[in-house]
């Protein structure tokens, strides 16, 4: 009898096996053709540009009949030579970035590590254990969880988390749902740390993550902030959104914002994996927490704000590329498109409020690093609503020489990306890069024009 019962759950569990390596091979699958069918897609359209080499010429120099039509021409051709002048000075800025090697542990300063929750369920349950794991010595950290008023079973998690590590970790009710920035506002005043460490409760880091953030604030005593390294955590599902977003994160932090870090000017900390010197904290906790857009409440792009305020005081933002965080992001469009409309509207904010101070002498060391990028912020912004209506304008003219020349220009711009994610981590996942600028030419385009229209909204918009 028992040996029958052994069988078949030997047999229950090679099914199981079985089912499991069926539903892997599907989605491998299915992501191949993605990934194939973007490419032939673009290279298609590369062939048609091509073939349409005649209907090109007809809006060549020798075209334009108008002072409107140069004028245009001019304002285009600079644009374009500006953003490619920016991306080789980004790629120069790349090249002398190196991230800062972990100090000892007599030198590490003490370390508060913050994490709000607010319906995450059992994943702050994971991210707090993983947090517990780290190598930073134990009597230099302090590790909050704050429950913003849950209305699903985090808390109970977090008491599951605190039987768990015990004296490792102290945790937090807040009487109602008052909002991200309400939770963090608390951990900082419960904070005994020098140095305070933000980590969203739907991210995990891995085990030298915190020392590798920390350590840049003794060997730089001008550091305000730094920015960790954010990849996706969910990307090993069946969702192609997450797959896509990896690669865009990989490009959006290991190449820009270590350029940024080269300037010692990096925009935005962000809320996934983030570290802020306790005094430039507490310098601008009051302005912070009280910060209104248009006279409402700001209750989205605490991350950005907090890095905007401790910018302002004179300090250096840095990045640390070998601090990683591996965060939750949307599997379905509706929740992209919400979460982009959310950073839109705190990029509209907080570039308005870098304008007050950016020209000013607002800091020692050279400030020529953050202007220039301030003024690509910008341009970004100044430049969306007439790009639509150029592309409105081009698409009535002629959609298939329209569709054809975007799709060659993302065939162009979008091998960066697959060149640099295959050379850091992975060859074939990094053709995800080309589906995903199809999908955001084609499909959030209009978030940025969006975003400014409504940027005094407010609303997370991505939590029930």
């Amino acid at each position: 009898m028992k040996n029958n019962i052994a069988s078949n759950q030997s047999v229950s569990s090679t099914e199981k096996s079985s089912i499991n390596n069926q539903k892997n091979k599907s989605r491998d699958l299915r992501g191949i053709m993605v990934r194939a069918s973007s490419l032939a897609l673009l290279f298609g359209a590369a062939y048609l540009v091509y073939v349409l080499q005649g209907d090109f010429n007809r809006y060549n120099l020798n075209g334009l009949d108008s002072t409107w039509e140069l004028a245009f021409l001019a304002v285009t051709g600079s644009l374009l030579l500006f953003r490619a002048g920016f991306f080789f000075y980004n790629l120069y800025l790349y090249l002398r970035y190196k991230p800062i090697n972990s100090v000892s542990n007599e030198e590490l300063p003490t370390c508060t590590v913050i994490v709000p929750a607010y319906n995450e369920g059992k994943q702050v349950w994971a991210t707090l254990k993983s947090l517990a794991k780290s190598d930073y010595p134990s009597h230099k950290i302090q590790l909050l969880a704050i429950d913003d008023g849950s209305k699903d079973d985090t808390w109970d998690w977090m008491l599951k988390a605190k039987k768990e590590l015990g004296d490792q970790l102290s945790i937090y009710q807040q009487p109602e749902n008052k909002g991200k920035r309400h939770a963090l506002y608390r951990g900082f005043n419960l904070s005994t740390g020098e140095v305070l460490v933000t980590v969203d409760s739907d991210s995990e880091v891995t085990k030298d993550t915190l020392r590798n953030l920390v350590s840049p604030f003794v060997v730089n005593e001008k550091c305000g902030a730094v920015a960790g390294n954010i990849r996706v955590l969910n990307n090993e599902k069946k969702a192609m959104l997450p797959k896509m977003l990896d690669v865009s994160f990989v490009l959006s932090f290991e190449f820009i914002r270590s350029a940024e870090s080269s300037l010692e000017s990096v925009l935005c900390t962000p809320g996934a994996l983030a570290a802020y010197r306790k005094k430039a904290v507490f310098g601008c906790l009051e302005e912070w927490i009280n910060q209104t857009f248009m006279g409402k409440a700001s209750d989205i792009g605490e991350d950005r704000a907090m890095t905007n305020m401790i910018l302002k005081q004179g300090y250096h933002v840095l990045f640390q590329r070998n601090a990683f965080a591996y965060t939750n992001v949307p599997e379905k469009y509706t929740g992209l498109y919400k979460m982009f409309i959310r950073w839109g509207r705190s990029n509209v904010r907080e570039n308005i409020a870098m304008a007050k101070y950016v020209f000013t002498d607002f800091r020692e060391s050279s400030k020529a690093g953050s202007r220039l990028l301030f003024i690509n912020q910008v341009l970004k912004l100044v430049m969306s609503y007439p790009t639509i209506l150029m592309m409105l304008f081009f698409i009535s003219m002629d959609p298939i020489l329209f569709l054809s020349s975007t799709l060659f220009s993302i065939l162009i711009w979008s091998s960066f990306p697959v060149l640099f994610y295959a050379k850091r981590y992975n060859l074939s996942e990094s053709f995800w890069a080309y589906s995903y600028s199809i999908l955001y030419t084609f499909g959030l385009f209009w978030i940025t024009p969006y975003a400014i229209a409504t940027a005094s909204k407010r609303g997370w918009l991505t939590r029930g």
